[in-house]
């Protein structure tokens, strides 16, 4: 232990959480409520040495503060608490462990794995209840005070339209690092990510935002390191204001910024995947490295009765207590450090069910909801929950509030089963087409609440999906035991690779339904990266921990037919305002030429047999919402005729408006997809296992 410093502290203030050089000096402020001493520890400049540790010399409320004249940027540090090791009263204070800043917007060093991180002595016969007094400081990165001038006011997407948004996931590393088009340099980094060629393939898609899975640092699990693998996905946040310097470029951390620049020069959204729902702390097993260590009891939930141990509505071990007003403070901190200084445009909250838990369970008008939504920065950003965690009632599709848009998995399953052929799906599809109205359709949401997608990170990728009848994880070391089994998937008759040229044409051509069918629906759409060029995990469907080829996008064997394929998609939806409308439809009369805002049509014109369990064929004509005034709508119209049986069909037309004629602008079975060809006699001819939209347009046009 170092002794007494020449250092000073006098107080600081308590009001802005973290360090912050003022131009003359450093404040210091950190909350911890059941602390009884919170020491200030200095590093050498290599962070090899601790020089001074000294106590905070002031506590307002909650807050330990302090303030160091002449110690300005670059200044490397970290805290020790002081207070009870008593498990199982939920206090675990161990003043040998150095602990992170949670506001650090810098760390030196990395996170190496070394038992000396633990709070207790692994393997001891008292498990967690025993008290380890090694120093965890060699094995836990520093803490820096940023220099100001690295995070100015950033910039911002110039507006953006509640329509019209196409989201692409994809992870910062797999997306470039086998791209042959960058140097080895920027190869699975930041500055990658916005590369020429990269800008080139998104705006060739016609992307409108991409969708960064999770970018803020991040631990690899102990039982990965121990395998010999690596938490890839990035789900297991120790710090909430720092990005992961795995993806560092030549320009450092500067180069997350001059990304999120070039795209919005570009005209793409940058949104982030972000996990505020638990900490890479785990259970009372884990690591002591920040949270735990500054309060455990009200940093996290635990147990009534037992606060020993976690509540894990999460399944990740822990469960971040959002209810409490200075974790709840923390994140909206972070999300207005990522908005206003780095410049991102919205978020996509990780098990967001978890976020809106009170007491009571959850609450669509919580403390963190009801924050966000009175938030004069975060009011305006894009906002996205996967409205699911493991704990009790955890499912909430549809249940968010009006301003955010939902992961739809009901989407993503029906329109599996509908191409997969399962009995009653048609009917199922019938509602996902329009939005999925049951589920969103309340509180005034709108029409692009449902986010719609066939593939995510999580599960099959879309070229899998037609592959693979069964999960294929065996290198996660798991025993195959993990991940999706309901994956409504279906290999077309071969698991696997096949030279079958039937199976592989059938293949083929249920991609490009499935692809076809997102992007006709109402809602939001989203490609997972790599869709759009056949990318395959090899049938692993939880690539959580491949951070390795498996996990990252073979470029070199991308299929160029189905890249332009998805293009057309989004050319096609971008073109066509019916398929993107803001307003659910519902069938009600318009007052333009009273006729019905969507209809439902059998291929001869009749009314569906809702009933019939074998539906597979079914036509939906759209036109603009009722809602809409007289004055602002058209009489265009729009038919989207759906043929999940093998032979070809014909679908007859409704008339035209006065002088209008129909066009086919989609054929998913045909060469040229999306030639425009005029019809001459009211009937759409409609591929087998296939889709043809048709629309009208002035005869003059």
């Amino acid at each position: 232990m170092p002794t007494a410093a020449p250092l000073r502290l006098r107080p600081g203030r308590p009001c802005r959480l973290g360090a912050h050089y003022d131009g003359e000096g450093t404040h210091f402020a950190v909350f911890s409520a059941h602390a009884s001493a919170m020491h200030l520890c200095l590093f050498s400049a290599d962070g090899k040495s601790e020089t001074t540790r000294i106590a905070l010399p002031e506590r307002t409320g909650h807050v330990w503060h302090g303030y160091a004249p002449g110690l300005g940027p670059g200044t490397l540090y970290g805290y020790r608490a002081e207070g009870m090791y008593a498990p199982e009263q939920g206090h675990r204070f161990n003043p040998n462990k150095l602990l992170i800043d949670p506001y650090a917007r810098q760390l030196h060093g990395r996170f190496t794995q070394h038992d000396a991180q633990y709070g207790y002595v692994r393997g001891a016969a008292k498990d967690d209840l025993g008290f380890d007094e090694r120093d965890s400081a060699p094995y836990v990165p520093r803490s820096v005070v940023s220099d100001p001038a690295l995070f100015p006011p950033a910039s911002r997407h110039p507006g953006s339209k509640d329509t019209g948004l196409f989201l692409y996931e994809a992870h910062a590393k797999g997306l470039t690092m086998q791209h042959p088009g960058l140097p080895g340099d920027l190869r699975g980094t930041y500055e990658g990510l916005a590369s020429d060629a990269m800008l080139e393939h998104l705006d060739r898609l016609g992307v409108t935002a991409i969708e960064l899975m999770p970018v803020q640092h991040f631990l690899d699990d102990d039982f990965l390191v121990e395998r010999g693998l690596r938490n890839y996905w990035g789900y297991n946040t120790i710090a909430f204001f720092t990005p992961e310097p795995r993806y560092y470029g030549p320009a450092g951390l500067s180069g997350f910024r001059a990304m999120v620049e070039r795209f919005h020069k570009a005209g793409i959204e940058v949104i982030m995947d972000v996990v505020y729902n638990h900490t890479a702390e785990g259970d009372q097993r884990g690591p002591t490295l920040c949270y735990r260590g500054l309060d455990n009891a009200s940093y996290y939930r635990l147990l009534a009765g037992q606060p020993r141990y976690y509540v894990n509505d999460t399944g990740c071990g822990n469960t971040l207590n959002l209810a409490h007003p200075f974790v709840l403070r923390m994140v909206m901190d972070s999300l207005r450090f990522w908005v206003e200084c780095m410049g991102i445009d919205g978020f996509r909250f990780d098990l967001a069910s978890t976020l809106a838990r009170e007491e009571h369970g959850f609450d669509h008008r919580g403390g963190f909801l009801d924050a966000l939504r009175q938030d004069p920065v975060l009011c305006d950003v894009r906002l996205i929950a996967e409205p699911w965690d493991v704990g009790p009632g955890g499912y909430q599709l549809g249940r968010f509030t009006a301003e955010f848009r939902e992961w739809n998995d009901r989407f993503r399953d029906t329109l599996r089963r509908y191409w997969r052929g399962d009995p009653h799906s048609a009917q199922e599809l019938a509602g996902c087409l329009l939005g999925s109205a049951a589920q969103f359709d309340h509180d005034g949401r709108r029409a692009w609440s449902s986010v719609n997608f066939v593939a995510a990170h999580d599960g099959f990728t879309l070229a899998d999906l037609t592959r693979y009848n069964e999960r294929h994880n065996e290198a996660n070391g798991e025993n195959n035991m993990d991940g999706h089994q309901a994956n409504f998937s279906d290999n077309c008759g071969v698991e696997g690779d096949t030279d079958d040229a039937a199976i592989l044409a059938r293949r083929k051509r249920r991609q490009r339904n499935l692809l076809a069918t997102v992007f006709l629906a109402q809602g939001t759409p989203m490609l997972l990266a790599g869709d759009e060029f056949g990318h395959s995990q090899q049938g692993n469907n939880n690539a959580y921990c491949q951070d390795n080829p498996v996990g990252w996008l073979d470029w070199e064997t991308a299929d160029h037919n189905l890249i332009d394929y998805v293009a057309g998609l989004a050319r096609l939806r971008r073109e066509n305002p019916l398929l993107d409308q803001s307003r659910f439809l519902h069938g009600a009369t318009r007052a333009i030429d009273g006729l019905p805002d969507v209809a439902w049509r059998r291929f001869d014109g009749g009314p569906l047999s809702w009933r019939d369990p074998g539906l597979s064929n079914l036509c939906l004509v759209i036109r603009a919402s009722a809602d809409m005034p007289a004055d602002e709508s058209s009489p265009q119209g729009l038919l989207l005729a759906f043929n999940r049986d093998d032979k070809p069909s014909e679908a007859q037309l409704p008339p035209a408006p006065d002088g209008w004629r129909w066009w086919r602008v989609l054929d998913t079975a045909a060469d040229d997809a999306f030639a425009q060809v005029m019809i001459e006699d009211s009937i759409l001819s409609v591929p087998g296992d296939g889709i043809a939209v048709a629309i009208t347009r002035p005869q003059d046009a």
